[in-house]
């Protein structure tokens, strides 16, 4: 039997937390459930998360910039950044795919996850790992 995926989930609303930990969890995901970026940092850093969902609005701060400080923990890890698109503006985010919150329907999100958790994005075995952009630049 494979190992279930961890998704961890990032929302400041307990309802919508519940919901998604539910949603995730009955479709044979393993849930870790994150309040505040503190608590995710730490899951993350503590666990192998093979996917982040985090919520756009988040007290101290956004979803987005936590997903910048994960990005550069473990920048393979797909992330997918979910709000109102009015609030998140058009600016660059470092999330691997935005959600609007309200009008995605579960299966579609459902379809999503399971698509990106799917996803190999790491080095494949036997192959050199390759360095982030940034750290290129310096080596040259």
């Amino acid at each position: 039997m494979r190992p279930k995926k961890i998704i961890l989930c990032v929302d400041a609303n307990e309802n919508d937390l519940s919901v998604l930990s539910f949603m995730l969890s009955t479709n044979g995901y393993r849930v870790l459930a994150a309040r505040n970026a503190h608590e995710a940092i730490g899951f993350y850093s503590e666990n192998q998360v093979d996917l982040v969902l985090a919520s756009h609005a988040l007290p101290l701060g956004n979803g987005d910039q936590l997903v910048r400080k994960l990005k550069q923990i473990a920048y393979h890890v797909p992330m997918i950044l979910m709000g109102d698109p009015m609030k998140m503006g058009d600016q660059i985010h470092a999330a691997d795919a935005l959600v609007a919150k309200k009008n995605c329907p579960p299966h579609e999100l459902l379809e999503r996850i399971k698509v990106m958790s799917a996803r190999k994005r790491g080095p494949r075995k036997g192959s050199t790992r390759m360095q982030p952009a940034a750290q290129l630049a310096v080596a040259s």
